[in-house]
């Protein structure tokens, strides 16, 4: 029996990357998988809302024409509405390539039967990369000096003591969030010989030999580089802000490769103003892109990034090989890993045309 399934790709997981993993994953004779395909802008068309969801790329039309028939989606960025599923019956599995699937509705995914599958950890490691990168950067004001080299200017004055970053050897680093970037980020400073503290009140213990578990006030007060790795939530909104930022040393570093929410930019660019921080780096915003006139881009000592910390050649196979090992386990009826709704599972039984 012939599966029909969407891949809705986009300049970063590609299309055919979808397919072509789909196709690996389920080993079998071509004609078992009828895949379609659908090619939707982001990143050139920046996400935003669609009806109900959030991050998404493309509109419910293309996704509603497209879905006709098909059982499986396979995609990073498509909205999986309340009007898409109530439009395309005979859909059963919405796999999202990201680590989160935000860009569904599950209430509604559920309410039709519709198992909703993710990707965790699949941009960790370039993630972590990537938060280290823009930590060493700010710490040593490398964009800063660069620029100023670039337009003739020697900036020897950066050599004196006050204007001088610190080493990560022996320097403490909090990271709130120990979850799969958090514990990678520990491990690669723990190889620069920092001493890392964690804030995660969902980890029981300590995260690692030599990584305490600490309350975010202790970790505030002891760390002089403070990296966000939460994922965002009703409850750790605005989580770090003037107060917080107060309570750490002067001179200290706030890092943020996680979301923007998490961060009170302007009590950031404040402290940076009358010198409390030394420097701060971001990859995510409350707003993107950024405005214009945001007091981001005038502020010293901010070192920026496009929201782009995950993207990696490796990142991409990796969303669309979980994908499709999802895809592949549906349908042979075993149990998915990563099932964001398993309750629209329970008494299904195989639910596969596939062996």
């Amino acid at each position: 029996m012939t599966v029909r399934i969407l891949a809705a790709g986009d300049h970063f997981v590609h299309t055919g990357l979808l397919a072509d993993a789909l196709r690996a994953e389920h080993g079998g004779p071509r004609g078992e998988l009828e895949i379609s395909e659908l090619h939707l802008p982001w990143p050139i068309e920046p996400f935003g809302d669609v009806a109900e969801v959030h991050e998404a790329s493309g509109t419910e039309e293309q996704l509603i024409e497209a879905l006709q028939g098909v059982r499986v989606c396979v995609t990073q960025m498509a909205p999986l509405t309340r009007r898409v599923l109530e439009a395309c019956p005979d859909l059963e599995l919405f796999a999202v390539g990201r680590g989160g699937p935000v860009n569904a509705s599950l209430e509604a995914a559920t309410e039709h039967g519709v198992a909703v599958t993710f990707a965790p950890g699949r941009n960790a490691t370039a993630t972590a990369e990537h938060t280290v990168a823009l930590l060493l950067a700010a710490l040593r004001r490398i964009p800063h000096t660069h620029g100023e080299l670039a337009r003739g200017v020697w900036r020897g004055d950066y050599y004196q003591y006050d204007e001088v970053g610190m080493e990560l050897a022996g320097t403490t680093v909090g990271l709130v969030g120990y979850g799969a970037i958090g514990h990678r980020v520990a491990r690669i400073l723990g190889g620069f010989g920092a001493d890392v503290l964690v804030h995660d009140p969902y980890l029981p213990g300590d995260a690692a030999p030599g990584v305490r578990n600490v309350g975010l006030d202790e970790l505030l007060a002891r760390s002089r580089v403070l990296s966000l790795h939460a994922r965002l939530t009703a409850e750790n909104r605005g989580m770090i802000g003037a107060e917080q930022i107060a309570a750490m040393a002067p001179g200290s570093v706030i890092v943020n490769c996680a979301r923007g929410g998490l961060l009170d930019y302007d009590a950031v660019c404040d402290a940076l103003d009358r010198g409390h921080l030394f420097a701060a780096a971001f990859d995510v915003f409350p707003e993107e892109p950024v405005p214009p006139g945001s007091r981001l881009l005038r502020t010293p000592g901010i070192v920026m990034t496009p929201h782009l910390a995950g993207a990696s050649k490796q990142t991409a196979h990796q969303a669309a090989r979980i994908c499709a090992a999802e895809t592949v386990r549906y349908l042979r009826g075993e149990p998915l890993a990563h099932c964001a709704n398993p309750e629209v599972l329970t008494g299904r039984g195989t639910v596969a045309g596939t062996p």
